[in-house]
């Protein structure tokens, strides 16, 4: 049985792979863009992270304890802004499952549960960004009851 818990400092070599998994598939939809092969975190980085409460990072492991995917989530709130609300958002900063462990229902598990994570903690709603690049993302996220919530858009000069 798969379980989602908080990540752990000796989970970080694990979160690095899957770091470079996601990278690529940027990289390999916008190479103009994503460096590839990288993460956007070192092992310094993910320590800090991992030990702040105000930016949760959940792992999904199998019953022999592998590590399949990951959520990376943060807190955000504007607050007196004159134009928006004071409303509590949990942002997904990322979401991965590994390339291994896709159709397993891993990222539904993660999702779900930041989902009941945000409830919990009393949260507004739960936001993210997709790259257009990744259409197997979208179509995921739409499935999971995502809908646009902005469009960012670009004209290559």
């Amino acid at each position: 049985m798969n379980k989602v818990r908080r990540a752990k400092k000796s989970d970080i070599q694990r979160i690095l792979e899957l770091l470079v998994q996601v990278d690529m598939v940027h990289h390999n939809g916008r190479p103009d863009i994503f460096k590839g092969p990288a993460t956007k975190y070192n092992e310094q980085e993910l320590e800090v992270i991992i030990d702040d409460d105000t930016t949760p990072v959940f792992v999904c492991e199998n019953e022999d304890g592998n590590i399949m995917g990951h959520a990376f989530c943060v807190h955000k709130q504007v607050l007196d802004d004159s134009v928006l609300t004071d409303i509590k958002t949990l942002y997904i900063d990322d979401i991965c499952v590994d390339e291994a462990f896709r159709n397993q229902s891993v990222g539904k598990a993660l999702y779900q549960h930041v989902i009941e994570y945000a409830k919990d903690e009393g949260f507004y709603n739960v936001t993210l960004n997709v790259w257009s690049c990744n259409p197997g993302a979208i179509k995921f996220y739409e499935a999971m009851g995502l809908k646009p919530q902005k469009i960012g858009m670009e004209q290559i000069l």
